[in-house]
């Protein structure tokens, strides 16, 4: 796993652990039943407080992304592709909502985007 924290991002370290984390699992580098690193060894290896990673490995659970085994360790849960889709989903929502607010100032319109995004399909 290939974690790389940015102090100076506005993004919270646990998030940019637990979105990194997640970005693997969704692409399928980690699969089901994959062990993650534990706690203390990641806070270790990122130079970051054992607390910061505990959150993201908490989150990561209450998202249904891992499996906490007292003892064990923490592993990538079996896929609900749903789930994923969903995850995607609103992902995307937030990104294309930054998108609209970053046009808005220099009038660009949604069909502007819209035709841009219609180009970018074409040219797949």
């Amino acid at each position: 796993m290939n974690i790389i924290i940015k102090n100076s991002a506005e993004v919270p370290i646990y998030e940019q652990i637990m979105n990194q984390i997640k970005a693997e699992i969704l692409s399928g580098e980690l699969k089901e039943g994959d062990l993650l690193p534990s706690v203390r060894g990641l806070a270790r290896d990122l130079n970051v407080s054992v607390i910061t990673t505990r959150k993201a490995y908490d989150c990561l659970e209450a998202e249904g992304f891992t499996i906490n085994m007292m003892g064990k360790g923490s592993f990538v849960a079996p896929q609900n592709m749903e789930l994923l889709r969903e995850t995607r989903l609103m992902e995307i929502e937030k990104r294309l909502t930054d998108i609209l607010d970053y046009g808005k100032p220099v009038g660009i319109s949604g069909a502007d985007l819209k035709n841009i995004i219609d180009v970018l399909i074409r040219e797949e």
